[in-house]
């Protein structure tokens, strides 16, 4: 992979989706499992300058009340607009009442998921099996942006097609070309196919070809292989798309955003931070996670983002083990104290250690 050298960053320009101005083009992705308010309010507070939230069925959206155990899905925190609701079904018209709720809920821009490509979502025609009936896609599409209010953008989550086929290739710009007819702001265009799920790489050029074909109808963001601030501003470099959304490589290290405003300014790249930085950051996500849900909740909630967060420690292995074995508040702070003791230097994250979890 070739390295980027600052000096030949170009200038980056600032990103706006549809009225919403968003500012630095290097965003958070909507996560699956993990981009809930405590995990975007961290990102925010590092650098990212607009996150989504984790995709919500429309039928859950519907059937959604303010129960304790279901309510912080609609959470919004005050500090994080612009913030995106991401939604995902089958239906067009349930879609679009879906849609409607995530507007209730105070989201500033309303996303629409054809990329998941998890089985058992494709089962149910959901998520990325859009991507194969483009006649059903924008119907969804046109009806989402009727029923949300003009002022708030609408925009759509897709990868490169089905698979690699003549025919999936046709029938992805048959869905964005419906896009931009219906009046939505941007596409985030994954560089996988369905079929690849999150196996191999992802093409960088096709997101190139999107951004050529759309020219300045419709802003296009890039996902897929991010995991270093080097790679985001690679991306916008190499393809001459608007902006990236950073998926796996932001869980346990929001501080690639911070590092990707460094670079992107001319400065050098900030090291990893250090322990006592870690757990400043840790300590203030477990808070969050505990005024989200409750105390009870909120250690379990966390073993899975400790578990991120471990591989910025020197003894990943040996925190990680400590970690899966949080149950209480009182567990995750003696596993802070010892761990996490003093101002020595974190490492650096290799590309192995993301896993296999993605955007939606």
């Amino acid at each position: 992979m070739r390295a980027i050298s600052v000096s030949t960053i170009p200038a980056l320009s600032p990103l706006s989706i549809g009225n919403v101005t968003i500012g630095f083009p290097v965003v958070q992705a909507a996560l699956s499992g993990y981009s809930d308010l405590p995990m975007r309010v961290i990102a925010r507070q590092h650098g990212a300058s607009y996150t989504v939230c984790e995709v919500m069925l429309d039928q859950f959206l519907l059937a959604l009340s303010k129960r304790q155990k279901t309510k912080h899905y609609l959470d919004i925190h005050p500090s994080e607009h612009p913030v995106g609701g991401q939604l995902m079904g089958a239906e067009p018209e349930q879609f679009a009442l879906g849609a409607l709720k995530l507007v209730e809920a105070g989201f500033d821009i309303i996303d629409v998921n054809f990329g998941c490509p998890v089985k058992k979502v494709l089962g149910r025609c959901r998520g990325g099996f859009h991507l194969s009936q483009p006649e059903v896609a924008i119907d969804i599409l046109r009806r989402t942006r009727d029923i949300v209010p003009p002022e708030i953008p609408v925009t759509v989550k897709m990868r490169r097609g089905i698979d690699d086929s003549a025919e999936s290739r046709d029938k992805f710009f048959q869905i964005l070309d419906g896009a931009m007819d219906s009046g939505l702001a941007a596409a985030t265009v994954h560089g996988r196919t369905v079929q690849q799920r999150y196996v191999g790489p992802s093409r960088w050029s096709f997101l190139t070809e999107v951004k050529q074909h759309v020219g300045n109808r419709m802003n296009i963001l890039g996902s897929g292989d991010l995991f270093t601030a080097e790679d985001c501003l690679r991306m916008i470099q190499e393809t001459g798309i608007d902006g990236v959304t950073v998926a796996r490589g932001a869980i346990g290290n929001p501080w690639i955003f911070q590092q990707a405003r460094a670079l992107a300014a001319g400065l050098p790249k900030p090291p990893p931070p250090n322990l006592a930085e870690q757990a400043v950051v840790i300590r203030t996500h477990f808070q969050l996670c505990t005024q989200t849900y409750n105390e009870q909740r909120a250690p379990l909630l966390m073993r899975k983002f400790c578990i991120k967060y471990s591989q910025c420690h020197p003894r990943h292995e040996e925190v990680r083990l400590d970690m899966t074995r949080i149950r209480t508040r009182e567990d995750f702070e003696q596993m802070i104290a010892k761990h996490y003791p003093d101002d020595a230097a974190g490492r650096c994250v290799p590309r192995e250690a993301h896993g296999s979890q993605e955007e939606c």
